[in-house]
C-alpha cells in the first residue's frame, strides 16, 4: 500500500530486543515526537504488545497526531510482511505474532499499518536520507542486541517474498560455532551482536570496571587498552567481515552502512572490520567496498519504518 505523507506524518514503531521506540515522522525524516520503553523480552507476548501500544498511545497526545496517515512498523526478524506477523529471535514470546492486526485493532482500523523488518527499515532510511544515498547497491546493517540487515539493489529496496531479504545476522560464519536460537549454528549474530561481544569477553577472563557487563562496558575497557576487550571487538569485526564479504560476493555491493548500538563503539569495531575485509573480500569485484557508519544514529529504524510506509 502506498501512503501519501504530504498531508501529515507517519507514526513509526521500532521493535528490538532491548527497546521499543515510537515516533511521529515527517516526510523529510524529522521526528516530531518520540518515546521509548525497554522491551520486556522475557515476558509473554501480550506484555510485549502492551509496551508497544503504550508507546503508541503516548504519541496520540502530540498535536501532530491528528494528521497521521499511516503506521510504519520496523521489527527485529524474522517477519512475514504478507501475513503481518513477527517472530523476533530475541523476543521468544512472539512467534508468528499478528502485530499488524493487533495494532490496527487498537487504533480502530482507522490507519493502514505497514510492516518491515528492522534491517529493511534501516536500509530505507539510510538510502533515502543517510550514508547510502550515493549508492545503488548497498547493504545497511544494524548491529545491536541482534544483527540484521537490508539490501538496496539497483537503486531500490530488495525485501524478498516475506520481507526478510538481507537478514545477514543468520548467515553462518562458523561451521562449528554455538547453536543459535534461530535453529542454525555459528550465525553471525552469535559472534558480533552486543550480547555476543560481552559473552565472549567474559568467557576469556575480561572483568568490567564496575557492575556493567554489557558490550558498552567492554568498549570502555577496549578504549582504555584492555587486550581482552580489544580481542572481543576484533572477533566481532572479523565475523562481520566474513558475513559482509559473502554478501558482496553474492550480489555485488558498492557500499556497506553499519548502524545500531554496537556500532556506537566506532573505530573499536570498524577498524578490525576494515582490516579483516581485506582477507575475506578478496575477489576484484568485492575489494572496493565503501564502509560507512550510519548517519541517522539510533533513530534510523524509526525513520526507515516511516519511509517504508510512505
Amino acid at each position: 500500500m502506498l501512503v501519501d505523507t504530504q498531508a501529515g506524518p507517519v507514526a513509526a514503531v521500532d521493535i528490538g530486543g532491548t527497546k521499543i521506540a515510537a515516533a511521529l515522522v515527517a516526510e523529510d525524516g524529522t521526528l516530531l515526537a518520540r518515546t521509548q520503553r525497554p522491551t520486556p523480552a522475557d515476558s509473554d507476548g501480550e506484555t510485549v504488545l502492551k509496551t508497544l501500544l503504550d508507546a503508541l498511545d503516548e504519541l496520540t497526545a502530540s498535536p501532530a497526531w491528528t494528521g497521521v496517515r499511516a503506521v510504519g512498523v520496523g521489527s527485529a526478524g524474522p517477519v512475514d510482511t504478507a501475513l503481518g506477523t513477527v517472530s523476533p529471535v530475541n523476543i521468544p514470546g512472539w512467534r508468528a505474532f499478528p502485530v499488524v492486526e493487533r495494532i490496527s485493532g487498537h487504533l480502530g482500523g482507522r490507519l493502514p499499518v505497514v510492516l518491515a523488518g528492522d534491517g529493511i527499515a534501516i536500509a530505507a532510511a539510510e538510502h533515502r536520507f543517510g550514508a547510502a544515498r550515493p549508492y545503488d547497491n548497498a547493504l545497511c546493517m544494524v548491529v545491536s542486541t541482534g544483527v540484521g540487515g537490508g539490501l538496496v539493489l539497483g537503486g531500490a529496496l530488495h525485501t524478498g517474498r516475506t520481507g526478510n531479504a538481507g537478514h545477514i545476522g543468520h548467515i553462518s560464519v562458523d561451521l562449528n560455532g554455538d547453536p543459535c536460537p534461530c535453529g542454525g549454528r555459528g550465525c553471525l549474530e552469535q559472534l558480533a551482536s552486543g550480547p555476543a561481544i560481552a559473552r565472549h569477553a567474559l568467557r576469556t577472563g575480561w572483568r568490567p570496571l564496575g557492575a556493567d557487563t554489557s558490550a558498552a562496558a567492554v568498549a570502555v575497557s577496549a578504549a582504555a587498552g584492555d587486550p581482552l576487550a580489544l580481542a572481543a571487538y576484533d572477533r566481532a569485526g572479523r565475523a562481520l567481515a566474513a558475513g559482509i564479504a559473502a554478501t558482496a560476493t553474492l550480489v555485488e555491493l558498492d557500499a556497506v552502512v553499519i548502524g545500531g548500538g554496537v556500532a556506537q563503539a566506532g573505530e573499536l569495531l570498524l577498524s578490525p572490520l576494515r582490516r579483516h575485509l581485506t582477507t575475506y573480500a578478496a575477489l576484484p569485484f568485492t575489494t572496493g567496498l565503501h564502509l560507512h557508519r550510519a548517519q541517522l544514529g539510533p533513530d534510523a529504524g524509526l525513520v526507515g519504518a516511516a519511509a517504508v510506509a510512505a
